[in-house]
This record gives structure tokens, C-alpha cells and sequence, in this order.
């Protein structure tokens, strides 16, 4: 898996070394988890609004292979961050990917309560969406800027360091 590996793979970013296929195929299901989960449940919750009845199960059971599979597609092909031949923009990739999954993690996980605890009802489903999108937008903003974890700027050349 990246990040276990015995002496670390990427040494300073901007580097311009061949990224191994192992690296590419974990980040390619780590985006197919991001992006599927956050953009099934945003169809969900508009679903919901507009027809009046929740329809997740349905969306789940009839689009979760389909956009897995176009996402999965994306990655072989090298077109998502992370999954690329090279690791030449690996600094801005990274920020890409972590952002991405502290974005779609805290959203989701302040949506999950919202499901149980909130009635069933448009008022509700609106207030859903509208926390949901919200919490999109800030935590993306938050990861723009630097300010979640292994998100800050990275300029080429420099050494990795954990943080």
C-alpha cells in the first residue's frame, strides 16, 4: 500500500519518477470511494426533494457500479490525481487526494445523523442538502487553503516530511 513502503517512494516532490502500478490501483478505489459515495448521496438528497420520497437504496443499487466503474476507468487511464504515469505533480496531487477525503469523510459524517435524527418531510430534506453542500464547500475550502491535514502547499524540490 503507499505510504507502507520500506524506504519511502517519493523523496522530494516534483520529482519525475515512474509511479508504480500498486500506488495507482490504491488510489484509483480511494477516489471510486470518494467521489461515488459524495456524488450518490448529493443525487439521493435532491432526489428527495424533488420527488417527495426518499428513492437511496434505488440510486445505490442501480448507479454505485456504473460511476465506480467510469471512476475506475478514469484511473487506469491516469486521469485522476494520484494515478498518473508520473510522479511529477505529486505535491499538488496530494493535496488533491487528502483534501478530497477530508472533505467527503466530514461531510458524510455529519450527514449520517441528520438521516436518523431529522423526520422525513421536504423541510427536512432541504435543511439535508443544504448542511450537506455547506459542509462540502467549507471543508473544501479548508483543504484549498491548507489548513486540514496534508493539505498545505508543497513546492517542487522540497523534501517529504510527515506531517
Amino acid at each position: 500500500m503507499p505510504g507502507c513502503e520500506y524506504i519511502p517512494y517519493i523523496m522530494r516532490f516534483g520529482d519525475d519518477r515512474p509511479n508504480p502500478l500498486y500506488r495507482r490501483v490504491c488510489y484509483t478505489f480511494g477516489w471510486m470511494t470518494i467521489i461515488t459515495f459524495a456524488l450518490l448521496n448529493l443525487v439521493g438528497l435532491a432526489l428527495a426533494i424533488a420527488t417527495g420520497h426518499w428513492q437511496l437504496r434505488q440510486i445505490y443499487d442501480a448507479w454505485y457500479l456504473p460511476t465506480a466503474g467510469l471512476i475506475g476507468i478514469l484511473g487506469a487511464l491516469g486521469v485522476l490525481p494520484r494515478t498518473r504515469p508520473s510522479t511529477r505533480l505529486e505535491g499538488f496531487e496530494r493535496r488533491m487526494f487528502y483534501g478530497g477525503v477530508w472533505t467527503v469523510a466530514g461531510a458524510q459524517l455529519v450527514l449520517w445523523p441528520l438521516w436518523r435524527i431529522l423526520p422525513p418531510g421536504r423541510g427536512f430534506d432541504v435543511l439535508k442538502l443544504v448542511v450537506y453542500v455547506g459542509l462540502l464547500a467549507y471543508m473544501g475550502n479548508l483543504a484549498r487553503r491548507g489548513l486540514l491535514p496534508r493539505t498545505r502547499p508543497i513546492v517542487p524540490g522540497e523534501l517529504v516530511e510527515s506531517d
